[in-house]
């Protein structure tokens, strides 16, 4: 039965695109695909929970594998008859168009409507029987079963450091041997330049003016009057010097 795709339904897987699911079994999921060559393809994935599960994931390879390579001869009949008896191999499994068998593995296989499609390799993850027949005694339920997401693969592992060309490399090269360079000559002035230069001159002290006080005017002394005259005019007249001669009085 067909239905539209679902959320977390992955939108292709390797080649393929998906558009619809085609089956929801216990051990994983079946999408209906375009191939690139526009042939309808039928595409098995496992679910998360039993992509997680070694023995689940080993059992959904393995069966992809034998019917991919069948062998040939007496060993091989012996072989594909022995898996075909413990449910490692449908009898009617188609052929394989593509697959891939990593943490997230699926298988594709031509889709015919009404016909076997890939849902024949999720039957061996699960098991039924044993050599002599029915497995007996209690049940065996995997811890995934309830799982119903599909497993994606692992991201795509990222790409590898971009490789400079020989110009760059050149470049790169030229530039560093520049900057090393000018390194030790800043080096060489720093530590040999300054060795050889004189210390100046220590600047003298700076003088300290003591400021002191003013001088103080001093009073003159008192002198004695000049003698006035008398007469009787009223005239100041100066007297006139005395002659060398005058021997004048003693005082």
């Amino acid at each position: 039965m067909v239905t539209p795709l679902q959320y977390g339904d992955p939108p292709h897987l390797g080649p393929f695109v998906l558009q619809a699911r085609l089956r929801t079994a216990p051990a994983g999921l079946v999408y209906l695909g375009q191939a690139p060559d526009g042939r309808a393809v039928s595409v098995a994935v496992l679910t998360s929970g039993a992509a997680l599960d070694a023995a689940a994931r080993d059992r959904f390879v393995t069966a992809i594998r034998d019917a991919e390579q069948p062998r040939a001869g007496v060993l091989g009949w012996g072989a594909s008859m022995l898996h075909r008896v413990r449910g490692r191999v449908s009898p009617d499994a188609p052929p394989v168009v593509a697959m891939h068998d990593g943490r997230a593995p699926w298988v594709a296989v031509p889709y015919v409507p009404g016909g076997p499609g890939a849902e024949r390799f999720l039957d061996p993850v699960m098991v039924s029987g044993t050599l002599i027949g029915q497995r007996h005694g209690p049940e065996f339920v995997p811890h995934w079963l309830g799982d119903r997401n599909p497993a994606f693969p692992g991201p795509p592992p990222p790409p590898p450091p971009p490789i400079g060309t020989r110009r760059q490399v050149v470049l790169a090269s030229a530039l560093l041997a520049t900057l090393t360079l000018l390194m030790m000559v800043m080096l060489w002035l720093l530590v040999f330049r300054g060795d050889g230069e004189q210390e100046p001159a220590r600047p003298l002290p700076a003088t300290n003016f003591v400021p002191t006080p003013p001088p103080v005017p001093t009073s003159p002394e008192p002198q004695e009057p000049s003698p006035t005259p008398s007469g009787g005019g009223s005239g100041s007249q100066s007297p006139l010097p005395r002659s060398s001669d005058d021997g004048g009085q003693d005082i």
